[in-house]
């Protein structure tokens, strides 16, 4: 397949801080591809050169084959972009605020675009009516997704779009994630939620002080799809217990309370195990993505990262 998104030695330097350091990042055509990295390391200013806001150092940035800086206008009508933080005109209606998005892409006019609008309105459950200046943080988002799915685009570039939105809207959003792929869209998803990655991405790429330290599908990063349980310490039941659990990893006791972590697939074939040695206070959660950056890719502001005896990345500049 075609890449849609290809970069080469991407740099990007604010005086002394360098936001990008050497970044090479490829979506193929057709795919859902996740986005992901710590706050900082570098995510929003590639989405930034990508879609032409901003210029790159050095090193090279294409998007279907051109230079997004160069070539920003025509770019914007083949994709739609959300941010994670929508501002809004505040006194013009939600509903004119998405025409008016819509029509800066080419789109926003027609029986079949009326259609698609109330379709997406009646999802999300949004009032058009209302002046941006009274909506919430989870309606302002509505009106950018609302307005990036009524028109369709070759792109979809979604930099933390489920931001402020409740769980219900989050599974309206990945049903337009799952209808634009089925026709044949591309999607750069920039997201901190694990679970939203684990279900619409086929590939994900780890962006780390500026550089992909980790690419592939989430199958062959087993270590991004672990699941923490902890239980309550007490008499026999101890961190001796856990490591008895087949798959248990990062067995730790913190205040009273032991934790470690399985792959996502093998959490139902300990419970009975877990069931038989008499734990008590069960809980059983994903890891934050954040602890995931921390546990397998180090912290970027201190010592170089270590996963697999392989060291990957080098001290964040500042």
């Amino acid at each position: 397949m075609d890449a849609v998104i290809r970069t080469r030695a991407l740099h990007k330097h604010y005086r002394r801080v360098h936001a990008l350091d050497g970044l090479d990042l490829s979506v193929e055509a057709g795919q859902v591809h996740g986005f992901l990295g710590p706050n900082g390391a570098g995510k929003s200013t590639t989405i930034r050169i990508l879609l032409g806001l901003a210029r790159a150092t050095s090193g090279e940035a294409r998007v279907f084959g051109t230079d997004p800086w160069r070539d920003a206008a025509q770019l914007h009508r083949r994709i739609a972009y959300v941010p994670g933080d929508v501002s809004l005109w505040p006194n013009i209606s939600g509903g004119e605020a998405i025409d008016l998005l819509s029509r800066l892409r080419g789109g926003g006019r027609g029986a079949e675009y009326a259609a698609s609008v109330r379709r997406l309105n009646d999802a999300f459950q949004f009032d058009p009516r209302k002046k941006g200046r009274a909506y919430s943080k989870g309606n302002r988002q509505k009106v950018a997704l609302i307005a990036a799915f009524a028109v369709p685009a070759d792109l979809y570039v979604l930099d933390e779009p489920t931001s402020g939105l409740d769980p219900l809207m989050e599974v309206v959003f990945r049903s337009e994630i799952a209808r634009v792929r089925a026709v044949g869209a591309t999607v750069l998803l920039s997201s901190h939620i694990l679970s939203e990655v684990e279900l619409l991405c086929d590939r994900v790429s780890i962006i780390r002080a500026g550089r992909i330290v980790d690419s592939g599908t989430l199958a062959d990063m087993r270590h991004l799809t672990r699941t923490e349980v902890s239980f309550i310490a007490g008499g026999a039941v101890d961190v001796t217990t856990a490591a008895t659990v087949p798959g248990a990893e990062d067995v730790a006791e913190d205040a009273g309370r032991v934790s470690f972590t399985l792959p996502s697939d093998a959490v139902a074939a300990s419970l009975p195990r877990l069931g038989a040695l008499g734990v008590e206070g069960l809980r059983i959660a994903p890891p934050s993505l954040e602890e995931l950056f921390l546990r397998h890719y180090g912290d970027p502001a201190g010592t170089p990262p270590i996963r697999r005896g392989d060291q990957i990345g080098e001290r964040a500049q500042r």
